[in-house]
């Protein structure tokens, strides 16, 4: 295929600016791939399709409706689901590993340092030790324990339930869990029996192993949501709200410019220090540049933004989401990219290999094909600062000559409100959750809405859907609350600006102009669900309910890959209302489908709401609302 082709067809965006963008590039991306893979499997898309042993791949059909080894549709769909969530849920067990880690190590070398340090986020500290029982006669002490703390639970074997569940859940929640048998035993211990579970002529019970789903929801998100964000706020500072500029206009060709890509922002923070430091800046103005940057992408990005306020000499702000990850590249500005997780397409190696930009993977569970590890290593951290740092300055020095650049110095916008936490927005409030519950009670905010997860090329485009569902909503005055890749797509848009509460209804209109806010609010990452289910049990708490009696409901419109199902696990089991543009490859079993989107409800709360519309899916999440507000009396 020649130059000139791939302008052809692209994919739609919500985002016409970086639609335009894209279709006047040179090279290809995942919006131009999109055509070439339209045609999906269909057994795939219903879940009925299985490849364990030798005697397959066996498929379902009318004719054959059992596989060699005698599998149901139930069998062969919960299965493949139950392995899925496993997976999604070993992702971000991860994370919350190397993070408590990368704690307790900061802990112990600054307890012998000899010099006094002080961690960034010493009031999230403070409330992990009150939430957790832990004291200790220094910081470095309290570190220490409450990093010990999640990591001796994610440990523990399958037949230990982990002690930390009971600590931070809403103990009606807690309750019902119990009840339900589906309290969790060690995280990772979990994960694994998650995937032992579902091999080949194991478990063949299909409502066995939707509830195993749920025992991973839950881990997932007390451990891999929300504890990794409060394990941040202690390394990395506390969200504090302020306005920042983002979308590809944040990209600055007078910097030797690192986009970095995926979830594990402690795995760089030293790195991040290094390239502010004086003789790092005189090595950068030696090759020409006026210093470092760096580019905010994908869920670390948001995680920057999120903490903005502490790194404005070093951050320039957030460009953009996993699939406006390649056209950040295609600028020709940005002189290497870290991928430390996922959300690292394996379609920026190809323009990286074009545009000569570095590629260096310090964590190889997102090892690129074309780049080279520098495994992270806690103790070795200053000279991989150093060593990555010469790598990159290097290669700015053979790039920047041959390169053309692609600016988009109008894409996105300058005014976003960023820095938002269950704590900020608690703050910013008077210190209370009730004077948003009075707005509720009042009807000037009708309910609230998280609109979740990923950002994908399916249900419209890029992020088509999940932008649509958003005007939908708060032109219904609902107020909604983000986190993770869909955050990017809606804030490149104008969402997250003061200005966008013309397109809200006319109560949260009036609402957002008195207190200067927009109808969206984003609390950055995926990791940042762990957030929001922090604002819904306090918010129950306040009112003194439990959380599926709050008009809360969820969005994860445009879910991507397993992770998003692990999540999605964890919003049911926390009794919520759960929306997706399309289904999870649950289709092909009636008993999938039925505990999912009506058994559940008896079970948790939860159900799950499958619609591709947006007018139809705010519709029904509207319903929803108002049902829980007349259970209320509201």
């Amino acid at each position: 295929m020649n130059d000139a082709c791939y302008g052809c067809a692209t994919c739609a965006s919500a985002d016409k600016s970086l639609e335009r963008f894209i279709a006047g590039l040179p090279m290809e991306t995942s919006h131009h791939r999109v055509d070439g893979q339209e045609t999906h499997c269909g057994f795939g898309l219903q879940g009925v399709c299985c490849r364990l042993c030798a005697n397959g791949p066996c498929r379902i059909t009318p004719d054959a409706p059992r596989g060699v080894c005698g599998a149901t549709a139930d069998v062969m769909v919960t299965r493949n689901l139950l392995r899925a969530v496993a997976a999604g849920s070993g992702c971000y067990i991860h994370v919350v590993e190397n993070t408590a880690l990368n704690l307790k190590n900061t802990a112990l070398e600054w307890a012998a340092g000899g010099r006094e340090r002080h961690f960034r986020g010493t009031g999230a500290l403070e409330r992990l030790c009150a939430l957790f029982g832990v004291s200790g006669k220094d910081e470095y002490e309290k570190a220490l324990r409450v990093a010990d703390a999640v990591l001796a639970d994610i440990y523990r074997p399958v037949y230990e339930k982990m002690e930390l569940v009971e600590k931070m859940a809403y103990p009606p929640r807690f309750k019902r869990w119990k009840e339900l048998g589906i309290l969790p035993g060690g995280a990772v211990a979990e994960v694994y029996k998650g995937v032992v579970k579902c091999s080949t002529n194991l478990s063949s019970d299909p409502v066995d192993m939707l509830i195993n789903c749920l025992e991973l929801g839950i881990s997932t998100g007390i451990y891999g949501l929300t504890l990794t964000n409060l394990l941040n706020d202690v390394l990395l500072g506390e969200p504090e709200l302020r306005f920042a500029p983002v979308g590809l206009r944040v990209i600055d060709p007078d910097y030797i410019n690192i986009m970095i890509t995926g979830h594990q922002h402690t795995l760089f923070v030293r790195l991040q220090e290094r390239l502010t430091e004086p003789d790092v800046v005189a090595k950068a103005r030696s090759a020409g540049a006026k210093g470092f940057k760096l580019v905010g992408c994908t869920c670390v990005g948001q995680d920057l933004q999120l903490r903005g306020v502490h790194y404005t000499d070093i951050f320039d702000g957030h460009a953009g989401n996993n699939y406006t990850s390649e056209a950040i590249l295609a600028t020709g500005a940005i002189d290497a990219v870290i991928s430390e997780f996922n959300c690292t397409l394996p379609g920026l190696e190809p323009i990286c290999d074009r545009l000569h930009i570095k590629q260096i993977c310090v964590d190889d569970v997102a090892k690129k094909a074309n780049a080279e590890y520098i495994p992270f290593r806690f103790a070795e951290r200053e000279s991989q600062a150093g060593l990555i740092i010469d790598k990159v300055i290097a290669g700015y020095r053979e790039r920047r000559p041959k390169v053309e650049l692609r600016l988009a110095r109008d894409h996105g916008n300058t005014n976003t409100l960023t820095g938002v936490s269950e704590v900020s927005l608690k703050k910013f409030l008077g210190g209370s959750w009730k004077p948003l519950v009075d707005l509720i009670v009042s009807g000037d905010i009708k309910g609230v809405a998280g609109v979740v997860g990923c950002s994908s090329l399916v249900s419209g485009g890029h992020d088509v859907l999940t932008v649509a569902l958003v005007r939908e909503l708060i032109a219904r005055d609902i107020i909604i609350l983000t986190a993770g890749c869909s955050s990017g797509g809606i804030e490149n848009v104008g969402l997250m600006l003061p200005e966008a509460a013309e397109a809200a209804g006319p109560k949260l209109k009036a609402v957002c102009k008195k207190l200067g806010i927009p109808p969206v609010l984003n609390f950055g990452p995926c990791l940042a669900i762990g957030r929001l289910e922090i604002v819904a049990t306090e918010l129950a708490e306040t009112i003194g309910v439990d959380i599926p009696q709050l008009p809360l409901v969820l969005s994860a419109a445009q879910w991507l890959e397993e992770q998003a199902l692990a999540d999605g696990c964890f919003g049911l089991a926390l009794g919520l209302p759960l929306h997706l543009g399309k289904p999870p490859f649950i289709t092909g079993s009636p008993a999938a489908v039925k505990v999912l989107t009506q058994d559940m409800k008896s079970l948790t709360g939860g159900q799950v709401i499958i619609n591709e519309d947006a007018k139809e899916s705010a519709d029904i999440l509207e319903k929803i609302i108002l049902e829980k507000r007349a259970a209320l009396g509201i």
